[in-house]
């Protein structure tokens, strides 16, 4: 039954309840019933309405503000059942309405215990060809006019980043193929086994055996070069298609190339990547920064903030962009590229947490976005596993982890998350 309370004769309710006209939905018998009714229905309207008027959405503090008149909307209930004369027009609040509440109620709760959820956190570094005074001075006004927090700023330099192999870390597959893993210990697919065939005339389980297949750091004691050498004596030569075809992509940062007869190497072309961090004097300088995801996506921060991988094409009042079109000016040898473009962000909430604790040594249950991620349901030990970026199903499809979260803000990573790590069967 629905209930309203207009002035009458009898002493009117707005009297005994407050100077505003009250329009309850009730169609429960008991107190308690009644009061999530009540809230329910303040909370659908915004909260308290005004000279008749009415907001729409709820924030936390109209949900407070719902509940506590909640009581009110109890004694009202009762009130209007002596006299059914009283019953009118209004707004009906059910089932429906108390789930939204309970929902609204429970969402504003966990956003205040764990402000994972509803801010965006990142980890940024500013590489070590752009660090100049100049270059760290400009990315911090653009953090600053985009309402973005710096939390933390540092400096690590050459030495650390190689011995700790930091940027071994941060490169994940791409660098394990090239430093850390032997070729017989490599993922192979089918397909990728016949291109290698049609292409250089032998089996890949040939090759293998008879040890003719390198990862770049065995491969540049084979060749006899340095490491720093690997890319432009022999790398940037190879062929990717058309005659004389000398490498073969197996897939997503994972290229065999022939370098001599007896010589194919894995990911050759890491190495030169690697030495920008790791050979003296290099240092970079990282910042942690935040910002409420309500006012700036994850999508937005990349595109607008940091701006396209190419610095060329960057939007224009990007970072990238700003230390392109003014590399001289910021005490820059030479003009940024795509492979060197200044500043390095990570691409979504999950890959900046899983950047803090591979360069700043963070814990997933004392990291903001890591607690709220275990409290959704997501375990630590699975957080750690993701880190390497592992190919996991979804929806019937198999995908990198890292692209599957890419560009999604705090809340909905989570969720995301949570429906990869536990799969309605």
């Amino acid at each position: 039954m629905v209930f309203s309370f207009p002035f009458a004769p009898r002493p009117p309710p707005q009297e005994i309840f407050g100077k505003q006209s009250l329009n309850l939905c009730c169609s429960f018998p008991n107190t308690d019933q009644a009061k999530m009714v009540g809230a329910s229905a303040l909370l659908m309207r915004g909260g308290a309405a005004t000279n008749g008027s009415t907001s729409s959405g709820g924030s936390p503090f109209m949900i407070a503000a719902g509940l506590a008149a909640a009581g009110a909307a109890a004694a009202a209930a009762a009130y209007a059942s002596e006299s059914p004369a009283y019953a009118s027009y209004g707004p009906v609040a059910g089932y429906s309405d108390i789930a939204k509440l309970k929902s609204r109620l429970e969402s504003a709760e966990k956003d205040t215990a764990f402000p994972g959820r509803t801010t965006n956190s990142a980890f940024v570094f500013v590489k070590p060809a752009a660090v100049t005074p100049a270059t760290l001075a400009l990315v911090e006004e653009k953090f600053r006019s985009f309402g973005i927090r710096v939390t933390g700023k540092g400096s690590l330099g050459a030495k650390a980043i190689d011995e700790q192999q930091l940027i071994d870390n941060h490169y994940g597959a791409i660098a394990s193929k090239a430093v850390k893993l032997k070729p017989s210990e490599l993922n192979v697919s089918e397909k990728a086994q016949a291109e290698f065939k049609e292409t250089f005339g032998m089996d890949w389980a040939d090759a293998i055996a008879k040890g003719l297949v390198y990862n770049a750091v065995d491969g540049c004691k084979k060749m006899g070069c340095k490491q720093t050498d690997m890319e432009k004596k022999y790398w940037c030569k190879l062929k990717k298609a058309g005659p004389g075809k000398n490498m073969v992509k197996f897939g997503g940062g994972f290229y065999c190339g022939k370098l001599a007869d007896d010589t194919f190497v894995i990911n050759g072309f890491y190495m030169s990547m690697r030495s920008v961090f790791t050979t003296p004097p290099a240092t970079l300088t990282w910042y942690t920064v935040e910002w409420p995801a309500a006012h700036l996506s994850w999508a937005d921060f990349r595109g607008k903030v940091l701006g396209a991988t190419d610095p060329s094409t960057a939007e224009p009042g990007s970072v990238r962009r700003a230390i392109f079109d003014d590399w001289k000016s910021l005490s820059l040898k030479e003009v940024p590229n795509t492979g060197d473009n200044g500043v390095h962000a990570s691409a979504s909430p999950f890959e900046a947490l899983a950047e803090r604790m591979n360069w700043l040594g963070a814990s997933c249950g004392t990291d903001a976005f890591g607690a709220a991620a275990l409290d959704a349901g997501v375990n630590a030990e699975t957080l750690a596993a993701w880190t390497s970026d592992p190919t996991v199903d979804f929806e019937g499809k198999k995908a990198s982890l890292f692209d599957l979260l890419e560009d999604l803000s705090a809340k909905e990573c989570i969720e995301k998350m949570v429906a990869i790590a536990n799969p309605k069967e």
